[in-house]
């Protein structure tokens, strides 16, 4: 006979400091009040719960930039997880800052990743075993290092390179702690759908892991993805839903025997608010209200930046104003500098930080046609047009490209209307993080580009130079013009279809 014990896993993914609950029509969605109300509840009405976050708890709004995520590891203290891994912005006010942070917190961090390269110490606990109700759950923290680029820039830092690596490492922990009758393994993930699936199927069934719950590509699922018999799951972004499993636990085979699984919305009809929370969040905002509340300018109308892989207002514009401002021919400004869909017509302080959160330095490099022609074609590499979580660049006003995905090929690169000569030199502008990472996000080497023409940094500030740009002028425009024109393959249409709906 079975000896089976039910298991309640409650888990978020990118929550990105999104604290606030929003009116939606006549209801309230999202928050951590009501998120923390719903977590309460389950927790008040089932057995066994576990709440488990996949990363990604900073960065995206002005009470966590203000404080620098000690706003956050205080909000996350009081909804109390069992178990976080970190993710890719847990790193942007810095490692040494991240581990401060983890002194703050009164829960446990897991990532197999991070690492001194001195000695190689780990800088987390690489795994951790729950117990609960006489059950061991085993989870797992892996990143890989496309997910960690900003750590590059940290000499003494290092983290895995590549799927195989971190499959090897949960191959390991699981050959070494399954002895001890571990009854369910999870991997607290932070890689983006596509590279869970890999790595899912780099598993080897006899390791035992059950479940792969993860973040950063910001998927929103009905149902779980299941590859080499084991359920992926992740809920989206922000505080609006929470991923539920129920499961019945074989602990005599130590497996799932059987699950149901939810992305639960949060809202004011099902959750009950946590005011405790709501007073702590209150006071913050009090704080940041009267700093951010400025208004820095106000556009003609409200624009958009609805999609990372191509062509969007918000986009045009800010990499407008840095060409313009800094008098580049080219800005390359990364789509993944906006964390907000949509802005304005009124815009504020804080509206504007939460639009563009990261603040960078700006570099002038000096590329041929020929290496700006190489770049392009490795932002319009497929994984990319598929909708994963690599570099992809707004281009400022002048620049006209048509690409077909079929053949892989620039059908045009044009410049002020003339078609662009491999010989001819271009002035282009980057982010400091991109420059630093420019064989990943354009394949050229600093060695090949700065040969003859050396780089040099042109503003200690991006945030700056758009603030003072937009301030100078009201009622700003601007449009979608045509300026990337991409043929997608009919998978990937059907992909992006998919994100659209």
């Amino acid at each position: 006979m079975k000896h089976l014990k039910k298991l309640t896993l409650l888990h978020s993914n990118d929550m990105h400091g999104d604290f606030l609950a929003e009116q939606v029509d006549e209801n309230l969605v999202g928050g951590v009040s009501l998120l923390s109300g719903y977590i309460s509840k389950v927790r008040h009405e089932e057995k066994n719960v576990i709440y488990a976050i996949a990363g990604d708890m900073f960065c995206g709004s002005v009470i966590d930039s203000e404080f620098h995520g000690i706003s956050t590891i205080q909000i996350m203290n009081m909804l109390s997880p069992d178990i976080v891994t970190i993710g890719n912005h847990e790193v942007d006010y810095g490692v040494s800052h991240l581990l401060f942070l983890e002194k703050c917190a009164e829960f446990p961090i897991i990532n197999a990743n991070l690492y001194l390269k001195t000695n190689h110490t780990r800088l987390f606990e690489p795994y951790k075993v729950l117990r609960i109700d006489g059950m061991k759950i085993l989870f797992i923290g892996v990143l890989t290092e496309i997910t960690l680029m900003k750590c590059k820039m940290d000499k003494l830092v290092g983290t895995f390179v590549t799927l195989e690596d971190a499959a090897a490492e949960v191959g390991k922990i699981c050959n070494t702690y399954n002895s001890t009758d571990v009854d369910l393994t999870v991997l607290l993930t932070h890689i983006g759908l596509e590279e869970d699936k890999k790595l899912a199927a780099m598993l080897d069934p006899a390791w035992g892991v059950d479940v792969i719950i993860g973040g950063h590509s910001h998927d929103l699922l009905d149902a779980p993805v299941t590859v080499n018999g084991i359920p992926i799951v992740q809920v989206g972004t922000g505080t609006d839903q929470i991923g539920r499993f129920d499961m019945m636990i074989d602990t005599d085979e130590n497996r799932i025997d059987s699950y149901t699984w939810n992305s639960i919305p949060i809202n004011n009809t099902t959750c009950p608010r946590d005011e405790s929370i709501e007073e702590v969040i209150r006071s913050y905002k009090d704080t940041t209200d009267e700093k951010y509340g400025r208004i820095i300018t106000k556009f003609v109308r409200k624009l958009t930046a609805p999609s990372h892989i191509e062509e969007t207002e918000i986009g045009n514009l800010f990499a407008d104003a840095l060409k313009d401002a800094l008098g580049v021919d080219i800005f390359l400004l990364a789509s993944g500098s906006f964390r907000v869909k949509e802005l304005g017509p009124v815009v504020t302080k804080g509206d504007f930080d939460e639009c563009f959160p990261f603040d960078d330095s700006a570099h002038l490099m000096y590329w041929t046609g020929a290496q700006l022609r190489h770049a392009l074609l490795r932002m319009l590499r497929d994984e990319a047009l598929a909708g994963e979580h690599t570099e992809f660049y707004q281009v400022s006003h002048g620049v006209e490209l048509e690409y077909d995905e079929n053949t892989h090929t620039l059908l045009k690169l044009n410049f002020e209307g003339e078609p662009v000569e491999d010989d001819r030199l271009f002035t282009v502008g980057l982010q400091d993080f991109h420059y630093k990472n420019l064989k990943d996000s354009f394949d050229l080497t600093h060695e090949e580009v700065e040969k003859d023409h050396p780089q040099r940094e042109i503003a200690t500030s991006c945030v700056q130079v758009l603030e003072e740009w937009l301030q100078k002028g009201q009622h700003q425009d601007a449009v979608i013009e045509g300026r990337m024109v991409i043929h997608l393959t009919e998978e990937n249409l059907r992909k992006k279809l998919e994100r659209t709906v």
